[in-house]
C-alpha cells in the first residue's frame, strides 16, 4: 500500500452529524419528512438520535450546551460531525500531535466521554470506535423507543455519501491541508466553475477508506456569488449540504417528494435533451428522470458504463440543504452536473434579487 492510501487513523466512515437550532421544533419535520425515525433518546439530555438505514442524525436541543452556542451563531446547521476509527483514544492523541485542537465537550456521570477535536467553523469533529451492534454509543448513552424499529428503511436512504464545507475565499487551502495531514485525505477532484455572473472553486477530498468525502468550496474572486451568500447566512464556514446515499432514486425520490420535501428547481428541457450526446447508450429512462428533474452524469462509452444519478432539496436548515444521490458505478460528485446545478442556483440568486443580471 503506498502513503498516500495509507490510513493512520483507521477511519471506518461517517458514524453521526449532530444537528441543532435556536428555535424549537424546526429539525424534527425536515428528518421526518425525509423518512428518518425517532428512534432512542438520551439518558440524561434533551437529545435525541434520529436514523434511517445506517445514517444516524443526532439532534441536540440540550440548553447550554456546545451545540446551543453553535445554533445561536450559526442558526439551524449541522454542528458536528463523527468519524467512525479502529481505535478513538490513539486517533486522538495522533490528532493532538499533528497540531488538532482539543475540545472539552462536558459529559454527566455515567456518561462517555467522545474525544473531539476542532472542526469546520468551530465545530467539534467526533472520534468514535464504539459503533458494532450491541456495543455503540447509543447502546450506552440512550435509550431505545419502546415498539420502534431500531434500524428503519424510511424511504432508502442509506448512508452518508458525502458532505461539503463551504469555506472563505483563500481557506479552502488550510481546510484540504487539515484533512490531508490529520486523515490522510487526498484530493480527489479539482473544479473551477464559471456561471455568467459568479463563479467558484471547488477541491473534493476522500479519505483513505473511501468512505468519507469532503469537497470544499470557495468563492472565486468573480464576485460575491452563493458560496459568499452561504458564508453571510450562516454567518461563518459550515456544512453546506449533505449527499445521503440510495440504490433507488426514482422511488426513493417519489416517497420524498410525496411527504413535501422541496426540491431545487429542475434543470431546463434541454439538459435532456442533451443526455443521449453527454453520455451515449447510458440506459436510464430519460422521461421519467425528467418529470423528476433527476440529474445524470458519468461516462458512458466502450469501457462500459459508469452513472451517478443525483438531485438536491431546498435549502431546508437556513442556508444548508440536502442531495439525494445513487451511484452505478461512478464514484465521482456529478462533474457534468456542477455546472448545470450552479447556473441553476444562479439563476435562483438572480430572481430572488441577490444577484443582479447585466
Amino acid at each position: 500500500m503506498t502513503e498516500l492510501l495509507a490510513n493512520p487513523m483507521g477511519l471506518m466512515g461517517f458514524e453521526f452529524i449532530e444537528f441543532a437550532s435556536p428555535t424549537p421544533n424546526t429539525l424534527e419535520p425536515v428528518f421526518e419528512a425525509m423518512g428518518f425515525t425517532k428512534v432512542a433518546r438520551h439518558r440524561s439530555k434533551d437529545v435525541t438520535l434520529y436514523r434511517q438505514g445506517g445514517i444516524n442524525f443526532i439532534i441536540n436541543n440540550e440548553p447550554g450546551s456546545a451545540a446551543a452556542y453553535f445554533a445561536a451563531e450559526h442558526g439551524p446547521s449541522a454542528c458536528g460531525i463523527a468519524f467512525r476509527v479502529k481505535n478513538a483514544q490513539q486517533a486522538y492523541r495522533r490528532a493532538l500531535e499533528l497540531g488538532a485542537q482539543a475540545m472539552d465537550m462536558p459529559v454527566g456521570p455515567m456518561e462517555l466521554r467522545l474525544p473531539a477535536i476542532k472542526g469546520i467553523g468551530g465545530a467539534p469533529l467526533y472520534l468514535i470506535d464504539r459503533f458494532e451492534e450491541g456495543k455503540s454509543i447509543y447502546d450506552i448513552d440512550f435509550e431505545y423507543l419502546d415498539g420502534v424499529d431500531q434500524h428503519p428503511k424510511g424511504v432508502g436512504l442509506t448512508v452518508i455519501d458525502h458532505l461539503t464545507h463551504n469555506v472563505y475565499r483563500g481557506r479552502m487551502a488550510y481546510w484540504a491541508a487539515f484533512y490531508e495531514k490529520l486523515f490522510n485525505f487526498r484530493e480527489l477532484r479539482y473544479f473551477d466553475i464559471k456561471g455568467e455572473y459568479t463563479g467558484l472553486t471547488s477541491k473534493a477530498m476522500s479519505a483513505p477508506d473511501g468512505m468519507i468525502r469532503i469537497p470544499l468550496n470557495e468563492e472565486s474572486s468573480k464576485g460575491a456569488g452563493q458560496i459568499e451568500e452561504f458564508l453571510m447566512q450562516f454567518n461563518g464556514e459550515g456544512v453546506q449540504h449533505i449527499a445521503l446515499f440510495t440504490d433507488n432514486l426514482i422511488a426513493t425520490l417519489d416517497q420524498l417528494k410525496e411527504a413535501g420535501v422541496p426540491l431545487m428547481t429542475a434543470p431546463p428541457a434541454t439538459y435532456y435533451d442533451m443526455l443521449e450526446g453527454r453520455l451515449p447508450n447510458h440506459g436510464e429512462p430519460v422521461a421519467e428522470l425528467k418529470a423528476r428533474g433527476i440529474l445524470l452524469d458519468g461516462t458512458s462509452d466502450e469501457n462500459g458504463r459508469r452513472l451517478l444519478l443525483q438531485i438536491f432539496s431546498k435549502t431546508l436548515l437556513g442556508p444548508v440543504f440536502f442531495e439525494f444521490i445513487q451511484r452505478k458505478g461512478d464514484e465521482g460528485f456529478g462533474e457534468g452536473n456542477f455546472k448545470a446545478l450552479f447556473e441553476s442556483i444562479e439563476r435562483d440568486q438572480i430572481e430572488r434579487g441577490v444577484l443582479k443580471a447585466d
